[in-house]
């Protein structure tokens, strides 16, 4: 990490003791992208962006503020630290905001071991525009494929520096490269569209351009000719691409903020069997190579390995400082922020249980039912957990996918569905978010 990056966080919190602030935290973000979209073969656009971010979070007595800035100029910063310290006396007072501890921080951890950055050379822009031409090229060679909506590929580093008064200072960098083709099959009032993409940290582990085009492709063709299914009570299993949304959920309603409000459906269940016997939900921060990674928090506390759900019951919740004090607990270390804005509480890694059968295994499994490959809308109680979606996959019968469907609403409750998930083994482990396709029996299917 730069001097630089150090040197400016430093000057964020030196302008805001010369301000009136009792205590304060800076973060500075220096990041590069490139993005480039091809279409028919030609470079469609092209895009690079750098740009250098601040914040300060001041405090004064029990009130709190935050400001935020692109300029790194002197007169910019102290400017910034004035307005701060004089949002933050008009700002109600808060009993539960206010910094670590000094006992309480990150002293030591290993961010080589982490892998978090490529250190090879930043992709020329004419290498990115071969990947996407070669993920298009490889879709159009699949009979059936009319055109391709779009083939992309990126790449991005940033630079993170968090400073506070309470002692800490601590930054690390990260790259990501990503590449992604949207493939259409048929034409006209047929056509149906479907994608494949990868993002990796390192390039050396990003999937070929042809894979991805071509597989973009198959997914596309096999939405073809698609029809409403019955309506009706079926087992529903969600493919690997779209499970992670249901595990997002449990992530969602644990979340310390919507605990401490009042607002989910797993208020009061701290104890309680969430998930069947013998599947548990980690979340470990420390994964070489893997974008979810982080060697502290965004509040200076150090990340640690933990289960969520342990052997099918919930465990914890996923705490900040605040909300952590708000509830009468400690912080899980899972504060999260940019510059705009206080710490909020965020999952790292997380990973599932896998199962012992594969996907094939549970649809032969499943009999007659629906194989969700892509969700659209959204209507979810978030103090229920009562579960409604539009969908669109695979129908099965008789244990064998025997067409596509669309135009269904899959409904239920998630606190009965997480509870009767039976998980394939075919989770892709380098994700942020390890999960498998999981069969849930029993849902409401709205169809024709």
């Amino acid at each position: 990490m730069s001097d630089q990056m150090q040197d400016l966080a430093q000057r964020l919190l030196d302008a805001a003791k010369a301000a009136g602030a009792e205590s304060a935290d800076a973060i500075a973000l220096q990041g590069t992208s490139v993005s480039i979209d091809v279409r028919a073969g030609k470079l469609e656009h092209a895009e690079r962006s750098e740009a250098t971010d601040i914040g300060l979070r001041v405090f004064v007595g029990q009130r709190q503020a935050n400001v935020s800035a692109s300029d790194i100029s002197q007169g910019t910063i102290d400017m910034m630290a004035e307005r701060a310290v004089a949002m933050a006396k008009e700002a109600p007072e808060d009993p539960h905001v206010g910094l670590a501890d000094p006992s309480q921080l990150a002293t030591e951890w290993d961010v080589d071991a982490l892998e978090l950055y490529d250190p090879s050379s930043e992709p020329d822009p004419k290498a990115l525009q071969d990947d996407a031409a070669e993920a298009e090229a490889a879709a159009m060679a699949v009979d059936g494929i009319s055109q391709v909506q779009s083939a992309s590929a990126g790449y991005g580093e940033t630079k993170i520096f968090l400073a506070a008064s309470n002692g800490f200072a601590g930054g690390y960098q990260r790259t990501d490269r990503g590449l992604s083709c949207v493939a259409i099959a048929g034409t006209g009032a047929e056509m149906e569209r479907d994608y494949d993409g990868d993002g990796r940290i390192f390039q050396a582990d990003l999937r070929s351009p042809t894979e991805i085009g071509q597989t973009a492709a198959e997914r596309a063709l096999a939405r073809q000719d698609a029809k409403q299914p019955p309506t009706g009570a079926f087992p529903v299993l969600f493919d690997e691409r779209i499970s992670g949304s249901l595990i997002g959920h449990l992530l969602g309603a644990s979340n310390g903020a919507a605990i401490a409000r009042g607002s989910s459906w797993l208020l009061n269940a701290l104890g309680e069997q969430v998930l069947p016997d013998g599947i548990s939900l980690i979340e470990n921060p420390h994964r070489p190579r893997v974008s979810g990674s982080r060697p502290f928090d965004a509040e200076g506390l150090q990340t640690h390995k933990r289960a969520i759900v342990d052997e099918g019951t919930l465990t914890g919740w996923t705490l900040d400082l605040a909300n952590a004090r708000k509830l009468g607990m400690e912080s899980t270390g899972n504060a999260a922020r940019g510059v705009g804005g206080p710490p909020s509480p965020s999952s790292w890694n997380v990973s599932l249980t896998q199962g012992q059968k594969s996907r094939e295994d549970l649809i032969a499994q499943m009999g007659t039912g629906l194989i969700v490959t892509s969700m659209i809308g959204s209507t979810i109680n978030p103090n229920t957990g009562d579960y409604s979606r539009g969908a669109a996959g695979l129908w099965v019968e008789n244990g064998e996918i025997t067409h596509a469907v669309n135009e269904c609403t899959i409904a239920g409750n998630l606190r009965d569905m997480l509870r009767s998930i039976i998980p394939a083994n075919d989770a892709r482990t380098h994700l942020s978010r390890v999960v498998p396709s999981l069969l849930v029996e029993g849902m409401t299917l709205a169809g024709q």
